[in-house]
């Protein structure tokens, strides 16, 4: 799809663009300004881009003259190519004012090549734009037919793509102008002139650059196309008989897209952790709202919940006409969480529980089912605040308490087999500091407990103490220091602390409630 006036054409959509005069965008080159991109009107009086701007206002004295947007024209065009995804999820860019579309398997769903290309430029024409289309077996066919056929839409019949190119200009295979300007030179100036030409002369004159190039036009040659976004690994459509303008509208189309997503998931033994849902409006944007979960899931009610939070935030401007629902993202769903589900919202409950979790607790079942329970408020909490600020403390294998436990992402699958926590004599305190914080201690001999402590600017006297629990170092770590000696301490003032000695200084680790 080429645009030969995108630059122009997104001008006159502002209120300020005149309508009956020639409109051109300039840019500084090298202390001189230069056309850059000139409408339809400009172009019919000759005004063609890398003309001076001085010769230009010869031509037409009331040229209407802006300064060229190239940020400006990239990010519409991205836009753009993200709404052409209507068509089909392989979109990439082509330049500043083209478009690869790859509607292999997709134009079906049009009514065929020329019904698709016939509403895509119908739309484009309503936005304002001017386009191109054709389409081809190979893209440097198809590349060659949109830029220097004069149809507004040609369709280059599988088997007639050389006698399609024949009659072209050299130009049409992409070549650099100085390259293209040496092969008319030499009389070569149709693509048919190349057929006949040796390959080995003309590397030796041009370099290997012409002979691929039309390789590639003819298919002879693979081109792949990098598609802007990578392509979602299941997607589902709905093309609306009106637009819609509302939440409960959405909600509607997507009770009908998500069961049919999770048909296509259940036959590959799949389950999504990412769904992005694409709203098309008829103003030619699109709005997307995406969704994750803790844990590959298919349960089609339970991700309608996590969109309904969210539908309110799509804004439909004049009406949204398509949607689609993706899963870009998807993982093996394991049979054990079916069964737990089945257990959880099915008339098996008891069954699938004792078969489950009383053959498998001791090994998988028990955190499986525990996580699984979770699944629903981990995926609501973490589409709400985000994923990365919910976390789980996991058990590891250290002695020391600050160690004994790591943080986790919430929705992280857990470990088959977990390390037990090591956890020293007696209550645990209810708050743990991540580091022991030195206190400057007052102790009445080896071994007792400190009589009073200073810790923060503030001095606290001891009225009981229990202890000591005694927590040697991890020297197969490379631990170095003595023994730690913990003490539950209870100052006059009721507080409690949980404290310990260390080669003859002391840290708070802990509070007690």
């Amino acid at each position: 799809m080429w645009l030969p006036s995108w630059a122009t054409d997104r001008l006159h959509r502002k209120p300020d663009c005149p309508a009956d005069r020639p409109v051109v965008t300039i840019e500084e080159v090298a202390g001189r300004l230069l056309i850059q991109a000139a409408d339809a009107l400009a172009g019919a009086e000759g005004i063609r881009p890398g003309f001076a701007l001085a010769d230009a206002r010869a031509l037409r004295p009331d040229l209407a003259v802006f300064p060229a947007d190239p940020a400006g024209d990239a990010t519409a065009l991205a836009r753009l190519a993200d709404w052409c995804s209507r068509y089909t999820p392989l979109v990439a860019l082509d330049g500043g004012d083209g478009l690869w579309l790859d509607i292999t398997g997709c134009a079906h769903l049009f009514g065929g090549e020329k019904a698709l290309m016939s509403d895509l430029r119908h739309r484009l024409a309503g936005f304002g734009h001017d386009s191109r289309i054709a389409v081809a077996d190979s893209p440097g066919a198809a590349w060659a037919a949109a830029r220097f056929r004069e149809a507004g839409q040609t369709v280059v019949e599988p088997g007639a793509i050389r006698e399609s190119l024949a009659p072209l200009p050299v130009a049409a295979l992409r070549l650099p102008s100085v390259m293209t300007a040496e092969l008319e030179r030499l009389g070569l100036r149709r693509i048919g002139d190349l057929y006949s030409v040796a390959r080995a002369a003309l590397a030796r004159r041009f370099g290997m650059l012409p002979g691929e190039r039309l390789d590639q036009a003819l298919g002879r040659i693979a081109e792949p196309l990098s598609p802007r976004l990578p392509p979602p690994a299941f997607v589902v459509r709905q093309i609306l008989a009106e637009p819609i303008l509302h939440a409960e509208g959405l909600a509607a189309v997507l009770q009908r897209l998500l069961p049919r997503l999770c048909r296509e998931l259940a036959e590959a033994g799949q389950g999504a952790r990412r769904l992005e849902l694409g709203c098309y409006r008829v103003d030619g944007r699109l709005a997307k709202l995406a969704v994750g979960t803790s844990r590959p899931s298919r349960d089609d009610a339970a991700l309608i919940r996590l969109f309904a939070e969210k539908l309110e935030r799509i804004d439909p401007g004049f009406g949204i006409e398509a949607m689609t629902l993706a899963a870009p993202q998807v993982e093996p769903l394991a049979d054990l969480q079916l069964a737990l589900a089945r257990g959880r919202h099915g008339t098996a409950r008891g069954t699938a529980r004792g078969t489950t979790w009383g053959t498998a607790r001791g090994t998988t079942g028990g955190t499986a089912g525990q996580a699984a329970d979770l699944a629903p408020l981990i995926d609501r909490l973490g589409n709400r605040l985000g994923f990365a600020r919910l976390a789980r403390a996991e058990p590891r294998e250290s002695h020391f308490p600050e160690r004994a436990v790591k943080r986790m992402p919430a929705g992280f699958p857990a470990a088959a087999a977990k390390p037990a926590a090591a956890k020293p004599p007696g209550a645990l305190p209810l708050r743990l500091f991540p580091r022991p914080e030195p206190v400057t201690a007052e102790a009445a001999g080896e071994g007792d407990p400190p009589a009073s402590f200073l810790w923060r600017a503030r001095r606290h006297q001891i009225r009981t103490a229990e202890g000591p629990a005694r927590i040697e170092p991890e020297w197969w770590l490379g631990e170095s220091g003595g023994p730690r000696d913990y003490w539950r301490l209870e100052d006059e003032a009721g507080l409690r602390f949980w404290l310990f000695g260390q080669s003859g200084s002391w840290y708070l680790h802990g509070l007690f409630a």
